[in-house]
């Protein structure tokens, strides 16, 4: 049997239209039950509004639209930290903060014990690696179980899995802080998380936002690319798998698509899966990741030479050696003296960036009176 991706060609003007027209094509009513509470778990790579590396509010706003069109009623939204994300700033920054106003979402993070607390769970499937890297229990939030997902990514490269979509989506929200532990196994980690989940969840979903894509290495320092299209499924390997096709790589020859692949989880081959909507069979985009300096840090750390002393370097209050790094390259070199200049040019000068700043002024809700 075939897995089914929706793809569709949109533009700033029928986005929310687009959006829901996507998720039908997808089959998400046939996939999301209607009788538990459906948790949108959003991507803020960067807390920063680059583009590319974060879901958008038209992403965010067309879902729920769709949501609350066909009879689901009970959504919430759930954030996560990273060691050099902020969520409050990064929901803030990529205007997601009135959306959730005016929609009435209620937003629990997941490093907020008074919102969520975290429990020891022993998955039924074979671990490949979450067993090993967490020997005294793999924890997962309690408040996941029993309820829908729908991960919101992006289009994008990432320099240590090649892209990075839905599958990688689910990273943050279902390991706790200490999930710089898993990097050297990242892509298996990937897989092991993606198997838990169709054990705990009611239904999961994906809408992935392709509009600009990242080209690059991501998932914050890339070169955004102006694509147009979006694509959902409930097949979380297959839509990783498309979106990997679109960019120009051969997806089972990504590591945590293809062990996907082989475990049945989802469908990894391009050719067993029904693309429905838009004709991408010409969409090969030549994205190439590279290197941002950086990440040859982590390389050497996480995949190289120095992998062996990863217990001194991670697991120690060196940790922070490391951490401070990071945000003071990306946040404090990165953004002001570079990054900010891009991001400032694609709000003026692309569709998509001047729809941002209508979301960011309010604009976009200006004379418009179909509130949820």
């Amino acid at each position: 049997m075939k897995s089914n991706v929706a793809v569709l060609k949109v533009t700033p003007k029928t986005i929310l239209q687009d959006v829901e027209q996507l998720m039908h094509l997808a089959g998400f009513e046939q996939t999301l039950a209607k009788s538990t509470t459906t948790i949108l778990k959003d991507n803020i790579s960067w807390h920063f509004p680059f583009p590319a590396a974060n879901t958008t509010p038209w992403q965010m706003e067309g879902t729920v639209l769709a949501l609350r069109n066909a009879g689901y009623n009970d959504i919430t939204c759930v954030q996560n930290k990273t060691v050099v994300t902020n969520a409050f700033k990064g929901e803030d920054l990529n205007n997601y903060v009135p959306i959730f106003k005016r929609y009435d979402i209620p937003v629990l993070y997941n490093f907020k014990e008074e919102d969520i607390t975290w429990k020891t769970y022993n998955p039924k499937a074979r671990m490949h690696v979450l067993n090993k890297i967490y020997p005294e229990g793999i924890t997962i939030p309690d408040y996941f179980e029993g309820k829908n997902i729908i991960h919101l990514p992006t289009v994008k490269c990432h320099i240590y899995t090649t892209t990075t979509g839905a599958m990688k989506n689910a990273f943050g929200g279902l390991l706790n802080t200490k999930r710089h532990y898993t990097h050297s196994w990242i892509h298996k980690t990937l897989v092991d998380l993606l198997a838990i989940q169709k054990e705990i969840h009611a239904g999961i979903f994906a809408v992935m936002d392709g509009t600009t894509a990242g080209n690059g290495p991501g998932p914050r320092t890339m070169f955004p690319v102006i694509k147009d299209y979006m694509l959902a499924s409930a097949d979380q390997v297959a839509i990783d798998a498309v979106a990997a096709k679109m960019m120009g790589f051969d997806p089972l020859s990504i590591e945590y698509i293809n062990i996907a692949h082989q475990d049945k989880l989802g469908v990894g081959d391009v050719r067993d899966i029904e693309i429905v909507g838009a004709d991408i069979s010409n969409e090969s985009w030549g994205f190439h990741v590279g290197d941002n300096g950086a990440s040859m840090i982590g390389d050497l750390m996480w995949f190289g030479p120095l992998k062996g002393m990863q217990k001194l370097f991670f697991h120690t209050p060196l940790v922070n050696v490391f951490i401070m790094g990071s945000e003071a390259y990306h946040d404090y070199y990165r953004w002001p003296l570079k990054d900010r200049k891009v991001f400032e040019h694609w709000k003026t000068e692309t569709h998509w960036g001047k729809l941002f700043t209508q979301y960011e002024t309010g604009e976009v809700w200006k004379d418009k009176t179909n509130a949820a």
